[in-house]
């Protein structure tokens, strides 16, 4: 790699790898050292190929997928994380701190497999689409959908506590139809 590439790798990983970590940790389920590795490989991957690519970002994030994909179809053993049990929800679930939900977040994404983890923060967290997804993991939309949809099941049977925090839970009467259009009744 020559000085000029050397640069602006260099730029890259100071300007992008603290967004880049964040994705990693929600990959890994929380464990910082596991995201730490898995940014470290992917960003050895990029800098062996920094003088072809074209968006480093898209490439580099590509690889994270990637990478944690290909670690949980291996089907290592997890190993166990503990933690100190997190902190009984107040009366009042608005006034939950930002720390406490997160720690309520990370706590609920780390007990989904690895590819529950993973579809849920590609869909969710990175805002992909599901044909994006799809293409990613290496699998069909339908299998994509699937997926979320099972893996947010667990999530709220796992941590009934987030349920409590969404939007729906502000008013959980069912609200009445606003379609208004006529409708034509044959006999």
């Amino acid at each position: 790699m020559d000085a000029e590439a050397q640069d602006s790798f260099r730029e890259f990983v100071e300007n992008r790898s603290s967004a880049l970590l964040k994705t990693a940790v929600l990959l890994t389920g929380g464990d910082r050292h596991a995201a730490e590795d898995l940014l470290q490989n992917a960003l050895i991957k990029a800098a062996g190929h920094w003088y072809r690519i074209d968006e480093p970002e898209a490439y580099v994030r590509q690889i994270l997928y990637r990478q944690q994909v290909s670690r949980w179809r291996l089907k290592w053993r997890r190993r166990e994380l503990t933690v100190a049990e997190p902190p009984e929800p107040g009366a009042n679930p608005d006034a939950a701190s930002a720390a406490e939900l997160r720690l309520l977040m990370r706590g609920a994404l780390a007990r989904l497999t690895a590819r529950q983890r993973t579809v849920l923060v590609l869909r969710y967290f990175e805002d992909l689409p599901e044909a994006d997804v799809a293409r990613i993991l290496g699998c069909s939309v339908g299998t994509v959908r699937s997926t979320t949809h099972r893996s947010l099941a667990r999530l709220r049977t796992l941590a009934p506590e987030l349920t409590a925090l969404g939007p729906q839970a502000a008013d959980a009467r069912p609200q009445p139809s606003r379609d208004f259009s006529p409708v034509e009744v044959r006999p």
